[in-house]
């Protein structure tokens, strides 16, 4: 090959492909700034849904509609850089189909986990930042796309959980969360005064300025749950921004055993009694 012809190749198809690599990369520059805002724009908001939620949802779906934007921007940059290298494209497409089709056939678990991923985006079931149950495993989710979705439990473990295995989903963190909590107090305790320090202690947690802001109804007593072995259930009940849960059910905790404390009101635990022989105090043993 003489000098001629390599000047040649650059001054023709060279320039072709490097116009064809410049349009690609403005192209994926443009589809990463506007894809955001199109979401943001044309997503279905469903009713009660928060700010952190929309921002949830909004980032789930970016995630996943950028990741197609950037396959299909490789492929028909590809393909045309193929184009002006003068290989005939034809055969090439007319063998995806073919292939396709064979990988049909032994992919199908693949197109199921595909399908299903559709379903758990379009029906926004849970977003990346969510805490949720998926496939038993209950963690944060981390990640969503159309083949899985990553979740990082407590100890900081990485599931990666195929879509097409999800059969329930449970979302903790849906448009608000709730403080569940049951506190035992022993048979002797007073329950009216003891509901009296509970309620007074779950007002206090919601009326303080470093908690305010998180809580949407302040934990109140719901009933007598449980008349268990060595003391008595008292639930409490109340309502959080998503996500808090677990936090304020902490600080509620601690909060009422110091006031349990100061009220002399007795946290039972599992004790037995165990006699060897007669009671000396049973008259019937003599």
């Amino acid at each position: 090959m003489e000098w001629a012809d390599v000047t040649d190749w650059l001054l023709d198809p060279g320039v072709r492909i490097l116009i064809i690599l410049i349009i690609g990369g403005v192209l994926w520059f443009i589809l990463r700034r506007v894809l955001r805002p199109i979401v943001s724009r044309t997503m279905v908001r469903t009713k009660g849904e928060s700010r952190r939620g929309i921002e949830k949802q909004t980032d789930t779906l970016t995630g996943v509609f950028t990741g197609i934007a950037r396959i299909g921007v490789l492929i028909i940059v590809l393909l045309l850089i193929l184009t002006e290298l003068g290989v005939n494209i034809g055969p090439i497409l007319a063998g995806f189909g073919v292939a396709g089709i064979a990988v049909g056939f032994g992919a199908q678990y693949l197109i199921r986990d595909l399908i299903a991923g559709v379903f758990v985006i379009m029906e926004n079931q849970y977003r990346v930042g969510d805490v949720a149950s998926v496939a038993g495993i209950t963690a944060l989710v981390e990640d969503i796309t159309l083949r899985k979705t990553v979740m990082r439990d407590l100890d900081g473990v990485v599931h990666h959980v195929p879509n097409g295995e999800i059969r329930t989903a449970s979302n903790y963190t849906r448009h608000f969360s709730r403080v569940n909590i049951d506190f035992p107090v022993a048979y002797g305790t007073n329950l009216d005064r003891a509901i009296e320090v509970m309620n007074r202690v779950g007002m206090e947690l919601a009326e303080d300025e470093n908690w305010k802001d998180i809580m949407i109804t302040p934990p109140q007593v719901l009933r007598v749950n449980n008349l268990g072995d060595s003391g008595i259930d008292i639930k409490m009940l109340g309502e959080v921004k998503p996500s808090e849960q677990w936090r304020t059910m902490g600080e509620l905790r601690l909060r009422m055993k110091k006031a349990f404390d100061s009220e002399g009101i007795e946290i039972p635990w599992p004790h037995t009694k165990v006699y060897f022989g007669n009671s000396p105090d049973n008259p019937e043993a003599s």
